[in-house]
C-alpha cells in the first residue's frame, strides 16, 4: 500500500497548490474590486487550507474503525444543522439559496460535511448489513430512507447539484455491496417525474436547460456563463496565454475562482494544463479504489470507495459543466476551487484514505 500512498499525497498536493496559485490568479481583479484587496480571497483559502491540513492530521492518526460507533452521531449532526441552515435568522442566505451559516468572516456549508458524513454512515450500515443486503426491508430500506432524508434537506436549500451527486454515491456503494439493483426499479421510476418538478417547472434550472442546450443564441442571458467558459477554454490553445494573464476572469466570466475555475486554467495554462488536472484526478481515483480493494475490512472497504467516488464524481460534474458537456451546476473543482468547506472536507476525505491504506498495508 506504500505506493498508493505516496501517490495519493503527492497528488493531493499538487492539486492543492494548483488551487492555491489558481484561487488567487483568478480572483485577485474581482477581490480588488469589490474589497480594495486583491489577495482577499487568497486570505481566507489559506486560512481553510490550515483548517484542513489540522484536521486531516487528526484523521490519518487514529484507527479509522473506531468512526463505526459515531457514525450516527455524526450523520445525526450533519442532519440537524441541515435544517438549521432553512432557518430565518440562522441560515445565510445568497442567490436565492440557504446553504452557508456564517461564522465571522467565513462561511460554513453542512452539505458538504453532510456528503462526508452520509458516506462514513453508508460503510458502516453495510457492513452491519451485509448478510442482509439483498434483504429489501432490512437491508435496503435503512439506508434508503436515511439516505433519502439528507437528500431532500439538501434539495430544501436549493441544491440539486450536491443532492444528484449523493444519490450517485448512493448507488454505486449500494451496487457495491451486493445489493439487488431491482429494488430500484420503483423508486427510480418515481424519481423520473421528481425531476421533471425539480428541473423544467422552476423557472432558473429550465433556464439552465436552454441556455444549455443552444448558449450561443442565449448568450447574453441563460448561456452567457458557459459562453464566457468555452471563449475561456478555447483562447488558451495548446499552452495556454501565461499563468495570470486571463482576460475572461476580467468581469466576463461568472465565478471563475469557484464554478468555473477550470475554464481559467483553460485559458492561462492551455490543453496540457487541463488534461495535467484530468489526469491528476483520474490517478487519484483510481488509488482511493486500490485502497478499498486492498482493505481488509468492509467497513473500509466502503468508506475508501465512497470517499474515491465522491471526489471523482465532484471533480467529473464540475469539468463537465466548464467544457458545456452537462447544464451548469454549482460544485467547486475538489482541492481547487475557492470555497472552504468543500476543501476541508475534501481533504479530510483523502486523510481517511491515507487512514485506511496505512493501517492495511
Amino acid at each position: 500500500m506504500k505506493k498508493e500512498v505516496q501517490g495519493i499525497l503527492i497528488i493531493t498536493a499538487i492539486l492543492a497548490c494548483v488551487g492555491i496559485v489558481m484561487v488567487y490568479s483568478s480572483s485577485s481583479c474581482y477581490a480588488y474590486e469589490r474589497y480594495n484587496d486583491s489577495a482577499f480571497y487568497l486570505k481566507r483559502h489559506l486560512v481553510h487550507f490550515i483548517i484542513a491540513l489540522a484536521a486531516a492530521s487528526l484523521a490519518v492518526r487514529f484507527d479509522y474503525r473506531k468512526i463505526r460507533g459515531r457514525a450516527k452521531a455524526l450523520l445525526g449532526i450533519a442532519a440537524l444543522s441541515l435544517l438549521l441552515v432553512l432557518v430565518p435568522g440562522i441560515g445565510h442566505e445568497a442567490g436565492g439559496a440557504k446553504r452557508w451559516f456564517r461564522l465571522g468572516g467565513l462561511g460554513f456549508q453542512p452539505s458538504e460535511f453532510a456528503g462526508l458524513f452520509l458516506i462514513i454512515y453508508l460503510a458502516d450500515v453495510l457492513e452491519r448489513k451485509q448478510l442482509h443486503v439483498r434483504d429489501f426491508l432490512r437491508g435496503f430500506v435503512p439506508p434508503l430512507v436515511v439516505s433519502g432524508g439528507v437528500i431532500l434537506f439538501i434539495l430544501a436549500q436549493p441544491d440539486l447539484g450536491t443532492a444528484i451527486m449523493l444519490s450517485l454515491v448512493f448507488l454505486i456503494m449500494m451496487f457495491a455491496s451486493g445489493a439487488n439493483m431491482m429494488h430500484l426499479a420503483p423508486f427510480a421510476g418515481l424519481s423520473v417525474p421528481a425531476l421533471y418538478f425539480l428541473i423544467f417547472r422552476v423557472p432558473y434550472r429550465l433556464r439552465r436547460i436552454v441556455g444549455y442546450l443552444d448558449p450561443w443564441s442565449k448568450s447574453q442571458d441563460a448561456g452567457f456563463q458557459i459562453v464566457q467558459s468555452f471563449l475561456a477554454l478555447g483562447s488558451g490553445g495548446v499552452f495556454g496565454l501565461g499563468l495570470g494573464a486571463s482576460r475572461q476572469k476580467l468581469f466576463y466570466l461568472p465565478q471563475a475562482h469557484t464554478d468555473f475555475i477550470f475554464s481559467i486554467i483553460g485559458e492561462e495554462m492551455g490543453l496540457v494544463g487541463t488534461l495535467g488536472i484530468v489526469l491528476l484526478f483520474a490517478a487519484l481515483i483510481w488509488l482511493g479504489i486500490r485502497v478499498s480493494m486492498n482493505a481488509r475490512d468492509l467497513f473500509g472497504k466502503f468508506l475508501a470507495l465512497g470517499i474515491s467516488v465522491s471526489i471523482g464524481l465532484k471533480a467529473i460534474i464540475n469539468i463537465a459543466v466548464s467544457t458545456g458537456a452537462i447544464p451548469t451546476k454549482g460544485l467547486p473543482l475538489p482541492f481547487i476551487s475557492y470555497g472552504g468547506t468543500a476543501l476541508i472536507c475534501n481533504i479530510v476525505g483523502v486523510a481517511l484514505l491515507l487512514n485506511i491504506a496505512n493501517r492495511n498495508a
